[in-house]
């Protein structure tokens, strides 16, 4: 099996405008965004209840813990959520209507209670890419873009592989892809 690539901008762009045109576009475009901006595996999106994200007060949360049997390896960990994928997520939770917080929070075209399975949504990934006619990439692309991301500018590989879950850094290490505008930038630095 290939690896996942990394994606550009453009690529991610492509991905959105093809996402605006489909049924479940605001369901589409929080999980897509969700991996791309904060490095989650599509088995734990997978397993997100409404809970996982949204404060007591309705807000969404800056960070959620993910036991040990959410994860993969049973590594527990802290997933932080920037300010722009919590705006992503209120939008999305606002175009529900959410009956209890233990509902999926993303859920297929079932009904509202019967979320994805990791594979489901791996296949779901991997269509979506297709279609909006971004070769090479797979469900482990949104991942890989983010950690990728944070490296480009400068982040530290210890950074990295704590906001990944990794215990090796060799593990996060493989997930960077570098390419000539970071080797540009790279040698302007000298």
């Amino acid at each position: 099996m290939a690896t996942a690539k990394a994606l550009t901008a453009t690529e991610i762009e492509r991905v959105l405008a093809y996402i605006h045109t489909q049924p479940y576009a605001p369901r589409n475009r929080a999980m897509f965004l969700f991996t791309i901006l904060s490095g989650c595996r599509v088995s734990e999106l997978a397993g997100l209840t409404l809970a996982d994200v949204q404060n007591a007060d309705g807000t969404v949360k800056g960070e959620m813990f993910l036991a040990a049997h959410r994860v993969k390896h049973n590594h527990a960990r802290t997933v932080f959520i920037s300010k722009r994928l919590q705006a992503e997520l209120a939008d999305y939770v606002a175009s529900r209507t959410w009956l209890t917080t233990d509902m999926p929070l993303f859920s297929t075209r079932k009904g509202a209670r019967y979320a994805f399975s990791a594979n489901m949504l791996a296949q779901h990934f991997h269509y979506m890419y297709r279609r909006a006619l971004v070769f090479g990439a797979s469900s482990h692309s949104g991942r890989k873009t983010f950690i990728t991301s944070l490296a480009s500018q400068g982040v530290s590989v210890f950074v990295l592989a704590s906001l990944a879950g990794h215990r090796q850094i060799s593990t996060t290490q493989k997930y960077v892809t570098t390419n000539d505008d970071m080797k540009r930038r790279a040698v302007e630095l000298v």
